[in-house]
């Protein structure tokens, strides 16, 4: 199993960034993941490239490390009411159905409750749209709830974890 956390937040070492991995370690260790399975897409260093003709070769590697998930944890912030433009530039990239038999779970951090929809509403059917099998409901995490990010996360994870199992056929839950 991997488990790859895709981030499309535009600033390096960005809280989005450690909610997401936090969120990808709390889901894969109820699924009993080794330390290995873990890898990280961090899009802060990608933003030129992915705009760019041809494909660089940073962001090949990011699209593989997508498509080869077992589980894919893609977060971002909220921008605008959705999701940011760079995320989207990368998942543009994917052909049709590259997330075909995957479980993604859709992440978004905000600032105000008036965007909690946003992780519904706009990332996951882009998921969906993709292939994936998207357990509901995403995780919609307010940034005044960071302090608190373990245990909300760990809540989370007990609604998702058996859902994802069962399509990943792994665990007790499966």
């Amino acid at each position: 199993m991997s488990i790859v956390t895709l981030v499309g937040n535009p600033r390096a070492g960005s809280r989005t960034l450690a909610v997401a991995t936090a969120a990808a370690r709390a889901v894969g260790g109820r699924l009993g993941a080794s330390a290995e399975a873990y890898e990280v897409v961090d899009l802060s260093g990608l933003g030129p490239h992915l705009l760019s003709p041809g494909q660089h070769p940073d962001v090949g590697a990011a699209l593989e490390l997508v498509t080869g998930a077992s589980l894919l944890v893609v977060a971002g912030p909220t921008y605008k009411g959705t999701y940011t433009a760079l995320l989207k530039s990368l998942l543009d990239r994917l052909p049709p159905d590259a997330l075909a038999g995957k479980a993604a779970l859709p992440l978004l951090v905000m600032g105000d409750p008036k965007h909690a929809l946003a992780v519904e509403v706009h990332l996951r059917p882009l998921l969906v749209e993709l292939g994936a099998f998207v357990p509901t409901p995403g995780l919609a995490l307010l940034e005044s709830q960071i302090p608190q990010v373990e245990e909300v996360l760990a809540g989370w994870a007990d609604r998702v974890t058996p859902q994802v199992a069962a399509v990943l056929k792994v665990g007790a839950f499966s």
